[in-house]
């Protein structure tokens, strides 16, 4: 691959541009191609670094000559030019092994179905803290490739999704993160869940002994696979119901990690993220930021001071004693099923959106118990009436963001929550999960 001279790009978003940038500077003879449209802020910079780009269209004899091809997340491998490159025998990889094969300084890997951002943004927080000057990127924020473009840092913190994992052949963080395992993007696994759970620890595939894999202990399915399959790397263990002599875990109401030979502590009511889910999410943190050798006290200060992530519980506003939160980064049934178990108040839960082949049934107990309310916001909405139609009285279906806000405002009482927890993908309606949030926030302002 280091040898490869021309350097094809299927998408021209951000982690296509950042790839362009990054292949120009290394020498690549370089060719963006889109088949939707690609985005004005996107174009300046093709153009003004002076690579070439088409959109609307795949040109077959400009990417067929490909040395390397670097395939964007959103574009799924069975799509027609991807299969004709696979045929000829061209390597397809993702931006993250493009942009590693350049940098000598240590990443972290961040993977799982839910949790990640939140565990992404809270690690790089407390290594910053620390005084680390990492980058962020993978999943978030500026691309992976532009910054190592830019050399300016001595190490990442990498959010990486499965689609990013099926496109890499040597990358190899120093520390791996799984949160946990649940269904998810199924459709882009042949509805294989076994498929999906392989994909998820491609993340570990080239650690050695001296890399660490921290993993959720409770995970049935990440259990089972370790149970399995040989791991090179140290395994570092975080548990919320297990006591662990190597590992993180809780016992009093506070988090205790021996995986250093300083312990440390940290009572669970200073915590600034509220709900089980982001203790763990906490203790995965924990465990990176004490491998890189950040000072307890800086690591407990920054755990309590923490500002949360977009788009994941966030509180909006409180109108007439009514609780809004936008949870629209909750795009499948386990995100969702963490939102509504942290809910305490008679919940008007909007839900809706493309399926990915969701299971409702694990949401069945939380719905009974805090859910008064449905409002449906989708193109097709039927999986969810049957799901819940037996057992929630009020269900109603609605077209549009500002629609559904309006109506779960007048289904709701003083004391009540209005909660957007999809548990489904945006793209019937919204852009994406960011656009569905912000138009959500909007339709909440306008009240």
């Amino acid at each position: 691959m280091e040898n490869a001279k021309r350097l094809v790009i299927l998408g021209g978003g951000e982690s296509g541009v950042g790839t362009a940038i990054l292949g120009k500077k290394k020498g690549y003879e370089v060719f963006v191609s889109d088949f939707g449209k690609i985005k004005d802020n996107y174009k300046e910079v093709l153009a003004l670094n002076k690579l070439e780009w088409e959109e609307e269209r795949h040109t077959e004899e400009k990417i067929l000559n490909a040395d390397v091809v670097m395939k964007s997340p959103g574009i799924p491998d069975k799509s027609p030019i991807v299969k004709l490159l696979i045929e000829k025998g061209i390597p397809v990889i993702s931006e993250i092994e493009f942009a590693y094969a350049f940098i000598d300084v240590p990443t972290i890997g961040i993977t799982g179905s839910n949790g990640k951002t939140t565990t992404t943004m809270l690690t790089h927080h407390l290594i910053r803290q620390g005084g680390l000057n990492m980058g962020l990127a993978g999943n978030i924020g500026k691309s992976f490739a532009w910054q190592v473009a830019e050399g300016k840092h001595e190490g990442y913190v990498l959010e990486i999704s499965s689609f990013q994992l099926d496109g890499i052949e040597k990358y190899r963080p120093h520390i791996a993160v799984l949160t946990n395992i649940s269904p998810d993007h199924l459709d882009r696994y042949e509805y294989n869940y076994e498929l999906y759970i392989d994909s998820k620890f491609r993340i570990t595939m080239n650690q050695a002994e001296d890399d660490f894999f921290i993993y959720d202990a409770d995970d049935v399915m990440i259990a089972k696979w370790i149970d399995n399959n040989k791991m090179r790397a140290t395994p570092i263990p975080f548990s919320l119901t297990k006591t662990l002599k190597k590992g993180i875990y809780i016992k009093d109401n506070t988090i205790i990690s021996t995986i250093t030979n300083e312990e440390f502590t940290m009572p669970i009511n200073e915590l600034s993220l509220e709900g089980k889910h982001n203790v763990k999410n906490a203790m995965a943190a924990t465990a990176v930021a004490q491998l890189m050798k950040i000072r307890k006290e800086t690591i407990r200060e920054s755990l309590s001071n923490f500002q949360g992530v977009e788009h994941r519980l966030e509180k909006v506003l409180k109108i007439q004693n009514v609780q809004y939160i936008n949870d629209s980064k909750a795009t499948n049934t386990n995100a969702t099923f963490f939102a509504l178990e942290s809910m305490t108040a008679p919940t008007i839960w909007i839900v809706g959106g493309v399926d990915k082949g969701n299971d409702y049934d694990e949401l069945m107990p939380l719905v009974r118990e805090k859910v008064k309310a449905i409002v449906c916001l989708g193109i097709d909405n039927e999986k969810i009436i049957n799901a819940f139609g037996n057992v929630i009285d009020v269900m109603v279906e609605t077209t549009s963001m500002a629609e559904a806000v309006k109506t779960a405002q007048k289904l709701a009482e003083k004391g009540d929550v209005v909660l957007l927890s999809p548990a489904c993908a945006s793209f019937d309606l919204f852009e994406n999960y960011e656009d569905r949030g912000k138009q959500f926030k909007a339709a909440v302002q306008n009240l």
